[in-house]
C-alpha cells in the first residue's frame, strides 16, 4: 500500500472543499479568464493538438477555452476514460459537436471521432503547487497519460484551478508527472 495514500486522500477531501466553495461564485469569471487572457503555447506545425476536459462536479468550464483555441488553429480534443489503471485516450471534439455519455456519465466524443495524441493538455485537479505538482482524484489517468505521451513526444500540460486550490507543497511520488502551468481565475502561472 501506498504509504502516501492516508495524506492524499485527507488531502483530496480539503482541496475538494475548497474548490467547491470557490465553484458557485467564481466559476463564471474563472471560464472567462481562461478564454481573456493569452494562452501561454501557440500551434505549430507538427504540435497542435490540444486536449481540455468536459467539466466534472465543480471544475472550470474549459469549453469556452477550447472553442477559442479551435479559432486560432488548433485542432481540438476531449480525454476518454477507457478502464480504471490504463492511460486515456483522445478523440477530436469541438463545443457544440454531439457528444455521448463516458465513464461517470462525463460527456465524451462518440466513437466515430478521430483519435488524436494531444501536444497540449489542459488538466483538471483538486490541488496543485507553484512546482508543478498536482493533486487529482486519485486515479493516475493523467500521470499515466502524460508519462505515456512524454515518452514519444514534447507534451505541455496545464493545470486548470481556482487559485484557492493552490498548496505550499502537493504530496507526490515519483509516477507523479509535472505541470508546466496552472490557468486560475487570477493569473498563468509557469512552473518550476
Amino acid at each position: 500500500m501506498d504509504p502516501l495514500a492516508p495524506l492524499k486522500k485527507a488531502a483530496r477531501a480539503e482541496a475538494m472543499a475548497r474548490r467547491d466553495a470557490s465553484h458557485e461564485r467564481l466559476k463564471d469569471a474563472a471560464a472567462q479568464f481562461l478564454v481573456s487572457h493569452p494562452f501561454p503555447v501557440k500551434p505549430e506545425a507538427g504540435r497542435s493538438i490540444v486536449s481540455a476536459f468536459f467539466p466534472y462536479l465543480s471544475e472550470i468550464d474549459t469549453r469556452p477555452l477550447l472553442g477559442k483555441l479551435a479559432g486560432e488553429g488548433w485542432t481540438t480534443a476531449l480525454p476518454i476514460v477507457l478502464k480504471l489503471g490504463q492511460p486515456l485516450e483522445f478523440r477530436r471534439w469541438m463545443p457544440g459537436e454531439p457528444t455521448i455519455p463516458g465513464k461517470w456519465d462525463i460527456p465524451r466524443p462518440p466513437e466515430d471521432a478521430p483519435l488524436v495524441d494531444p501536444d497540449v493538455l489542459l488538466v483538471p485537479l483538486l490541488a496543485f503547487d507553484r512546482k508543478g505538482y498536482r493533486l487529482g482524484y486519485g486515479g493516475g489517468f493523467y500521470d499515466r497519460t502524460l508519462e505515456k505521451l512524454r515518452n514519444s513526444k514534447p507534451v505541455t500540460a496545464i493545470g486548470v484551478a481556482y487559485s484557492v486550490q493552490e498548496v505550499d507543497s502537493v504530496l507526490h511520488d515519483h509516477h507523479d508527472q509535472l505541470l508546466n502551468y496552472v490557468m486560475t481565475e487570477k493569473e498563468l502561472i509557469s512552473c518550476g
